[in-house]
């Protein structure tokens, strides 16, 4: 059965004006390094700039409204930026924004008009970069259970507290970030969201060097820090969604990072993996023509077109007003289980080079044995595991009288 989608003469089109565009625009010596936190600052800024570019033309943030700097477009559209973007190996955008990608979609829903005018262009147009900070000393899984403060004081908010495992490296311009805004309220009902400028007095970002835990290839995104909030004055007006009401903002931001938003790439390791076995010996053969090498190559191949399907159908969801249940959550669970067998199967396959992060010595230059750490530490952020099943399980009904909803996206 043939699961692929059917493109209209209309898309085709568009591929070839996509196509054309980026085969001019998209630097010819941009590197995609093994373990992210090895990309240069000249590698960042060329996709920095390469974003711009995209922003200029609406195809950074191709379905966001064009009145805030988006495209404007249909998913149809969307998917076929998508999709020619990644046969560079890049993403839109083509660089870590999880910030811009969580806040912005916050913003679209809970900003008010005038927040959504100042916020959301500079987002859409690739004019700053965001960080998302949620996960703290004391809270990680469990969100409403954050202390960072933010007390009014005047029309500015002061802000003390730290934050942790934030990414990515090489810095960022905005963050977006949930704090405790009345500490006598009840649990759920003390919370706001903030957008805060990176440079404010008061902000530290201190690297943690002893964890460099993988990610998006290319995209900074392995290279962890602390924030430290030390009295830090924020103005009221970047306080989203209304002063103890962080939690319905959280419902939209939660439901996207917990895999509704959905995505498009091909896992191009695979194939990487494929061509290196297809070129590769073992006792004279080509790996390919081991029995044992072939039956494992399969099982990957299989379980990164069932991830890849599962995001497809998440990402036309999410941008054509379907209804969301349950979806989001299934997909994350999948990716991050599925990646940690491919992992296991990958070292299967190819042994002691799996596991070297060496260009000469280690499988795929390195990339092999970065997804090796990375497949381990992904079932984690996002919602580990175990969250994922909890919020499927409310979805669909378990255990409770009243279905959870998804959170709102619009």
């Amino acid at each position: 059965m043939d699961f692929e989608p059917r493109y209209t003469p209309e898309q085709e089109q568009f591929r070839r004006e996509v196509r054309e565009w980026l085969e001019r625009n998209v630097p010819q010596d941009i590197v995609h390094p093994a373990d992210p936190a090895d990309l240069t600052w000249e590698q960042y800024q060329m996709r920095r700039d390469l974003g711009r570019k995209l922003g200029a033309r609406g195809w950074l943030w191709p379905t966001a409204p064009a009145e805030f700097g988006g495209g404007g477009l249909d998913v149809d559209h969307s998917v076929v930026i998508e999709e020619e973007i990644d046969a560079y190996g890049l993403t839109i955008p083509p660089y870590y924004d999880s910030g811009g990608r969580l806040g912005g979609a916050s913003i679209m829903v809970w900003g008010t008009q005038e927040q959504k005018e100042f916020f959301l262009p500079q987002i859409f147009t690739g004019a700053v970069r965001t960080w998302q900070l949620l996960s703290e000393p004391e809270a990680g899984s469990d969100l409403a259970n954050v202390k960072t403060q933010a007390i009014l004081d005047g029309d500015e908010y002061v802000i003390n507290g730290q934050k942790i495992f934030v990414g990515s490296g090489l810095g960022c311009d905005y963050m977006w970030t949930i704090t405790v805004t009345d500490p006598e309220a009840g649990r759920h009902e003390n919370l706001g969201w903030f957008m805060i400028p990176a440079d404010l007095p008061g902000i530290t970002v201190q690297p943690m060097d002893l964890l460099i835990s993988g990610g998006e290839s290319g995209a900074g995104s392995g290279i962890k820090n602390t924030v430290f909030f030390d009295n830090v004055r924020v103005p009221a007006f970047n306080l989203i969604g209304g002063e103890n009401q962080g939690w319905k903002v959280a419902t939209t931001h939660l439901e996207l990072e917990h895999g509704t938003g959905g995505r498009i790439a091909r896992n191009w390791l695979v194939d990487r993996l494929f061509e290196h076995c297809r070129t590769s010996t073992r006792r004279g053969e080509p790996m390919t023509k081991d029995p044992d090498v072939r039956d494992r190559l399969i099982d990957v191949y299989i379980e990164a077109e069932i991830v890849r399907l599962l995001n497809l159908r998440n990402y036309w969801m999410r941008h054509s007003g379907a209804d969301i249940t349950y979806e989001g959550p299934q997909a994350s669970y999948l990716r991050k289980t599925a990646g940690l067998r491919m992992a296991g199967a990958m070292l299967d396959i190819l042994g002691p080079s799996g596991l070297t992060f060496d260009d000469e010595l280690g499988a795929v230059e390195g990339h092999m044995e970065a997804h090796a750490r990375a497949g381990i530490v992904a079932i984690h952020p996002g919602g580990t595991t175990d969250i994922q099943k909890v919020i499927m399980a409310r979805r669909i009904g378990i255990g409770r009288e009243v279905r959870e909803r998804a959170g709102a996206l619009s």
